[in-house]
């Protein structure tokens, strides 16, 4: 294990060792008065500040650690512009066609919305948008997501199926069904781009503190109180943008989602001859396995990749080198070069994977739109919240919303993905040979 991997345990990525345009931020050591007080320093965070301080509102945004920490740090930096496990048609039956069809819209502009946004802030991420792609690991696969390109391809996606020789010539890779791109989506350095998000938001006038956690929220008369243990923010309203990573400031929002550990690895560069026949367009693939494979190349040619553990002792060293040795036989690479970089992160998943806005009092709102998709997903709930912090009913967003809604027997499903991985290993070994 190298010094770089060793780093993860105290919040270290490659994302964070490798992005240019980090600023330290200081902490909040008085009273402020703003508008708007966001909790949580990531993509929604810095989004919604972003959007909020456009709009002439005054804010301010709380990090207990520094901004990127969590998820939005932690992730590969894959831009997908739709839903983890529904689509469109799905989306309809579920919600019905009006707010259906505006969650679908909201879901549909995210990845433009998110490369709209660097080239117009000038933003050091190494953004590649030249699509994302999901191979289909079995013919049923195929079959699914063919029906899914022509769902998005209807609304006026640039969503087209690809067949097996389609994913082999765009991924370099043998074995795959068919599949289908998204030619909207893409790749960066995520910790990179909330730098850019950060000081885009600082630009148009918001406040960002780090080292500042919030260790209480209060009502006051007119609006809120949030107390740090150096100061204070009296706010007319307050967005807790930390998904997983809330800690105890709210504990009934931890029983509302599924906490998912997801590992991430980097290897070494890659050599060049390699490196053209895998990705040679730049995109990120990821493929419809139960047992997710996906993988991209960062801007120095280092191979990422990612996946989930079985639960027991050793998991930090264990899956990593797992993930190595996946990598290596999925795409072929006998002479993989070695790992240099391993690291985790917990992901908010909501019960039907979609994103949700949860009411926690007047003007007290929770925001949650990872479920796999984050970088988009926040990216774009960020946009639809300044709205709301400016006047816009929550009720009208775009998003559902409504109370907190706890998972009953939450104590045992939390653990569910990881105990279940095993079974679905074994589903998809089935799948592929059918």
């Amino acid at each position: 294990m190298t010094d770089a991997i060793r780093q993860e345990a105290h919040g270290a990525s490659l994302w964070h060792a490798v992005s240019r345009n980090r600023r330290d931020r200081p902490a909040l050591h008085d009273g402020i008065n703003v508008d708007l007080a966001i909790v949580g320093g990531g993509f929604s965070g810095l989004s919604t500040a972003l959007h909020a301080a456009g709009k002439g509102l005054s804010v301010a945004v709380l990090e207990a650690e520094i901004v990127a920490w969590g998820a939005t740090g932690r992730n590969a930096g894959f831009v997908v512009p739709n839903f983890a496990k529904m689509d469109p048609d799905s989306i309809l039956a579920h919600l019905g066609p009006e707010r259906g069809e505006r969650l679908i819209d909201f879901a549909a502009g995210s990845a433009e919305l998110v490369f709209g946004l660097i080239r117009r802030h000038g933003i050091d991420c190494d953004a590649v948008q030249n699509g994302w792609i999901q191979p289909a690991h079995s013919p049923a696969a195929f079959e699914k997501v063919k029906l899914r390109a022509r769902q998005w391809a209807r609304r006026g996606r640039p969503a087209v199926s690809l067949d097996w020789q389609d994913v082999e010539a765009l991924t370099g890779v043998r074995g795959y069904a068919g599949g289908w791109m998204d030619r909207s989506g893409g790749v960066l350095n995520p910790v990179g781009y909330a730098h850019g998000l950060a000081d885009a938001a600082e630009t148009a006038g918001a406040k960002i503190f780090e080292r500042t956690p919030v260790t209480s929220i209060d009502r006051a008369a007119d609006g809120w109180t949030l107390k740090t243990p150096s100061g204070s923010v009296r706010a007319g309203k307050v967005l807790i943008a930390t998904n997983a990573y809330g800690g105890s400031l709210n504990p009934l929002l931890q029983r509302t989602y599924i906490p998912l550990k997801v590992f991430q690895i980097a290897t070494e560069p890659l050599p060049r001859e390699i490196r053209t026949r895998l990705l040679p367009g730049g995109q990120g693939a990821g493929d419809t396995r139960r047992n997710l494979f996906t993988f991209r190349f960062d801007a120095d040619n280092r191979l990422i990749s990612g996946g989930m553990h079985i639960l027991g002792a050793g998991a930090d060293t264990r899956v990593p080198q797992t993930i190595w040795r996946r990598l290596a036989g999925h795409l072929d690479l006998p002479d993989l070069p070695s790992l240099a970089y391993g690291w985790s992160g917990m992901a908010a998943v909501e019960p039907d994977f979609l994103p949700h806005l949860l009411d926690l009092g007047p003007g007290l709102i929770a925001g949650r739109a990872c479920n796999g998709r984050g970088i988009a997903m926040t990216t774009a709930m960020g946009k639809v919240l300044a709205d709301w912090a400016a006047g816009t009913e929550a009720r009208d967003l775009p998003l559902p919303f409504a109370p907190p809604a706890p998972i009953p027997f939450h104590a045992l499903l939390r653990h569910a993905p990881n105990m279940l991985l095993g079974w679905s290993m074994l589903r998809d070994r089935l799948d592929e040979a059918r």
